[in-house]
C-alpha cells in the first residue's frame, strides 16, 4: 500500500474525514477527549500535540480557537491533518514536526494532547507505545506542559487507568496544577479518562 494512501474515514461533527497509511486512527480515546471539551472563546490560542489525523486540533477550531498549531513527530500526520483542514476550509491553524515540545516556542491558552499509552518495553511504534508502564510520553509531557501554557492556561489529555492515576496526580501537584477528571469511559479491557488541568 503506497504511502500516504487513505485507510479509513471518521467523522467529527457530521464531517467525513479521512485516516492516512501511518496514522493513528481515531477510536474511543481520540472521541472522548474531542466531547469532553468545551466551547472556546474566539480570542484563545490551542496546540494539538500529537496531532495525528487531526481531530483534536479541527474540533478546537471548530469549537471557536482563533489559531490552532498542529504538532506531531511523524510527518505523515501532519499531512494528514492538513488535507482534512483543507478539505474543511480553516485557515488559521499552523503545522509543526516536533518530538513533544522540542520545536515548540511560544505558549497557548489550550494544550490538547492523546498521549501513546500502551505499556511497551521500548517505543517502537510511536502512534501507541508508551513505554514502561505506558507512561514515559506522558510524564515527558507532564514535565514541559507548564512551560508552553499562558496565564490561565487549561490542558487536556487522555489517560488510561492501567498508566497510573495516582502518579499523575502526584506530578500536576508537583507542577502547581489544579486538576479534575472531566470525562470517563469502560472499554472491555481498560478505563479512559480525561484531565484538565489548569495553572
Amino acid at each position: 500500500m503506497p504511502a500516504n494512501k487513505i485507510t479509513d474515514y471518521f467523522y467529527l461533527k457530521d464531517n467525513k474525514l479521512v485516516v492516512l497509511k501511518g496514522v493513528y486512527e481515531p477510536l474511543d480515546d481520540s472521541y472522548l477527549l474531542a466531547e469532553s471539551i468545551p466551547h472556546i472563546q474566539k480570542e484563545k490560542t490551542a496546540l494539538d500535540l500529537g496531532c495525528g489525523s487531526g481531530i483534536q486540533g479541527i474540533n478546537l477550531i471548530l469549537l471557536g480557537a482563533k489559531k490552532v498549531v498542529f504538532a506531531d513527530k511523524n510527518p505523515i500526520a501532519l499531512k494528514n491533518a492538513e488535507k482534512n483542514l483543507q478539505s474543511l476550509k480553516l485557515k488559521n491553524y499552523e503545522l509543526i514536526e516536533t518530538d513533544l515540545f522540542e520545536n515548540i516556542k511560544e505558549k497557548f491558552d489550550i494544550i490538547t494532547f492523546n498521549p501513546p499509552y500502551v505499556d511497551s518495553e521500548s517505543i517502537k511504534y510511536i502512534e501507541v507505545d508508551g513505554g514502561k508502564k505506558g507512561r514515559e510520553i506522558l510524564d515527558l509531557f507532564l514535565e514541559k506542559v507548564k512551560e508552553h501554557l499562558n496565564a490561565k492556561g487549561e490542558v487536556f489529555f487522555v489517560q488510561s487507568i492501567h498508566n497510573g492515576l495516582i502518579k499523575t496526580k502526584k506530578i500536576l501537584k508537583n507542577n502547581g496544577f489544579k486538576f479534575e477528571i472531566i470525562a470517563k469511559k469502560k472499554l472491555f479491557f481498560e478505563e479512559l479518562v480525561v484531565f484538565k488541568a489548569w495553572i
